[in-house]
């Protein structure tokens, strides 16, 4: 767990240092939002942050979904795809906090673990790979808060928007279990992502339950979709109550679950909601991107359309609109 006095050690050694990661993207964004990707891509080479890409990398696999039926199995994919980092010799950023949790904990294990380092090691031999336990996992969002630093971030942002009203969504996997987060102990009431959300100019305003599931993981979705969905009918119901223009995410199974699941919501619930939900819902790096000047076709910001069964699917117009006010 770090503390502030190692926080800033760190930052300072961060700060000294070409920043250079392994992109992993994992199966939600190529597959779904193809955008994000784009977001992601764009703003960190704006930034002057590297990334490499991870040939060949798999399914993480999911937290919520193979660990919980065959931890062997588990540990040995994610290995796989740790020593595809190694290769690159650079640490994995990532933006999606399933394949945060997995990777972050496969990583954890396999370095403090040598029984079970060892029986994976033995499973990869068979491909001729091997972990070896010389890169650390990071979620973008650590990168921009404590590698790149949110102070020196500030200095990239030239555009702020002050009238945007944001619900702020961290998700479960980044949070917790807390023990090997980089959060400095802030798992129970976090501030990091509002932080970054806040140095675009933007407000983030606090509603209930906040750190509540989406009702995706956990194969939640998968199982039960109507109990899933319910989740996502409370939050963006305690999110309309306090009248926000957005809900930011850092995640894509989360952003799945607001963006199609919401459609689904209005749907499965539409006897007890009255008005239909047409919340945007936004990934960071996008709304990063605007503040820092770039064009929203480079962020992955789409101009609303008819396709069926493509995102996103609840029309971010609202949001862009509001942007647009606050840009003149």
């Amino acid at each position: 767990m770090f503390y502030p006095n190692l926080i800033r050690e760190r930052e300072t050694i961060m700060s000294e240092k070409n920043l250079r990661y392994s992109l992993y993207l994992g199966c939600v964004i190529p597959n779904r939002y193809p955008f994000i990707e784009q977001s992601i891509r764009n703003t960190f080479k704006e930034l002057g942050i590297e990334l490499v890409d991870m040939q060949g990398a798999s399914c993480c696999p999911a937290p919520g979904v193979f660990r919980g039926f065959d931890i062997a199995t588990w540990l040995v994919i994610g290995a796989r795809n740790i020593s595809i980092a190694e290769e690159n010799e650079a640490d994995i950023t990532l933006g999606c906090n399933g394949c945060y949790a997995t990777l972050l904990e496969v990583n954890h294990q396999l370095k403090h673990d040598k029984e079970k380092r060892d029986m994976v090691n033995k499973h990869l031999a068979k491909i001729g790979r091997e972990f070896k336990g010389t890169i650390e996992v990071k979620h973008l969002i650590e990168v921009l808060y404590y590698d790149f630093g949110i102070d020196k971030l500030k200095d990239y942002v030239k555009i702020k928007f002050p009238d945007l009203r944001v619900g702020v969504h961290y998700g479960c996997h980044i949070i917790k279990d807390s023990s090997h987060r980089p959060w400095g102990g802030e798992f129970e009431e976090p501030r990091f992502f509002d932080e970054l959300v806040e140095i675009t100019g933007a407000k983030s305003i606090d509603y209930k339950d906040k750190l509540m599931c989406c009702g995706a993981g956990g194969a939640v979705r998968t199982a039960s979709l109507e109990v899933s969905l319910d989740f996502t009918r409370e939050k963006l119901e305690n999110m309309r109550k306090v009248s926000v223009d957005c809900c930011m995410v850092c995640c894509p199974f989360c952003h799945l679950q607001m963006d199609l699941g919401q459609m689904q919501v209005n749907d499965k619930f539409k006897d007890i909601i009255g008005e239909s939900y047409k919340l945007p819902i936004i990934f960071y790096n996008q709304l990063l991107g605007l503040a820092m000047g770039m064009n929203p076709g480079d962020l992955g910001l789409v101009a609303a359309h008819d396709l069926k069964g493509v995102p996103p699917f609840i029309s971010i117009q609202p949001f862009m609109e509001k942007i647009k006010e606050q840009m003149v």
